[in-house]
């Protein structure tokens, strides 16, 4: 029983503080002691990399957006890096490209996002190097804000600030990433952000590792700069804007692959080791604790129910959770009920970190990626 019980306070305690006490916590400390970011108006040379693997949809609209930034022609180069692109989007690419002297297509071999990328920076020159995903726009300024922080000699990493538009049905992912973003602020002003995202962020090119291709950059590059010594900083005035997936479902198909990646990391990458005291706690707060909350529900559930009758706080923990799945239920079945489709979202997204879990262990990780639906 008492195993049951170290078990239940255990996995509440971890689950409370991964998703409120220490979002809580980052900021009540980043206020107090936060570390600023010296920026500067140096405009350096910047190759923007896209990679992109059958875009036709988007690449065109997405290179008239880039070639539209405001910051100086001469000091920028665009390289679109088709992953084997096997519809119209090289040819759209080059076709652009006739007219647009800054804008090159490399075409790679089918090797993934982080292969195309590696291939794109070897082929490449610019003092900085800038990602972007196909389906994202910048806003006209972004470029230039996005590299005013590497005036600061401890910064290696910069990530924007990624808007996503309103989905064409159900999902919810914009509601979890307001939050998503405060917490990111929070930890950047501690020092280093635990993770970044694919549509708008840019690296030093001397500080440029290539990554095991399954990891991908947005979660490892961050924890890998800090392992160097240097600092992964969020920069929300640099923004980008992007469509989410359609539908609820599309969404845990797409966190369920991401996951994969994810846990690639946690149990291959080194993602612990070699980490200062202070962001070693931020990884393990904002992400060892997040993959690992759908193995914490099972976790809390599997306690709960024997120690029910010991206690009226574990027949409220059983109550809770009945209550909650009722609510997420309502969510699935589209019932008008406040709060319902965010149970729905919260639900899936925490299912999907032990389904990519399994998926792991099974098959491993693909280093190749599909696009999501209903996001282009």
């Amino acid at each position: 029983m008492r195993l049951l019980k170290g078990l239940f306070w255990g996995s509440l305690g971890a689950l409370a503080w991964t998703h409120a006490g220490y979002p809580l916590a980052a900021a009540a400390v980043a206020r107090l002691a936060g570390r600023p970011v010296r920026k500067g108006g140096a405009l350096p040379s910047v190759s923007v990399i896209v990679a992109a693997h059958d875009e036709e949809a988007v690449i065109e609209h997405r290179l008239e957006n880039l070639v539209g930034l405001d910051y100086p022609a001469d000091r920028v180069e665009i390289v679109v890096a088709s992953d084997a692109s096997t519809d119209r989007t090289d040819e759209i690419v080059e076709r652009v490209a006739e007219r647009e002297p800054r804008v090159r297509l490399l075409r790679c071999p089918r090797g993934g996002k982080v292969a195309a990328q590696d291939l794109a920076v070897r082929e490449t020159s610019g003092e900085i190097l800038a990602f972007s995903d196909a389906n994202a726009l910048w806003a006209a300024q972004a470029l230039r804000r996005l590299v005013r922080s590497f005036a600061d000699p401890e910064v290696a990493y910069v990530c924007g600030q990624l808007r996503l538009g309103e989905p064409d049905g159900t999902n919810r992912e914009s509601a979890y990433w307001r939050y998503e973003l405060k917490l990111r602020d929070a930890e950047s002003r501690l020092g280093s952000v635990t993770g970044g995202n694919g549509a708008i962020y840019a690296v030093h090119r001397s500080e440029y590792v290539e990554v095991d291709p399954r990891f991908g950059h947005d979660l490892s590059l961050p924890y890998v700069m800090v392992q160097r010594g240097r600092r992964a900083v969020y920069e929300p005035e640099a923004i980008a804007f992007e469509k989410p997936s359609r539908d609820l479902e599309d969404e845990y198909a797409r966190k369920a692959r991401m996951f994969e990646h994810c846990w690639a990391i946690v149990l291959e990458g080194r993602m612990l080791s070699d980490l200062p005291p202070l962001y070693l706690a931020q990884i393990v707060s904002h992400r060892l604790l997040r993959y690992g909350s759908g193995l914490l529900h099972l976790v809390l559930l599997g306690a709960s129910i024997p120690l029910a009758g010991r206690g009226p706080v574990y027949r409220a923990a059983v109550g809770g959770q009945a209550a909650f799945g009722a609510l997420a239920l309502a969510g699935r079945l589209r019932l008008r009920v406040p709060g319902a489709s965010l149970a729905y979202y919260y639900g899936l997204v925490t299912a999907a970190t032990v389904v990519a879990l399994v998926r792991y262990l099974r098959e491993g990780v693909p280093v190749v990626w599909e696009k999501a639906e209903g996001t282009r």
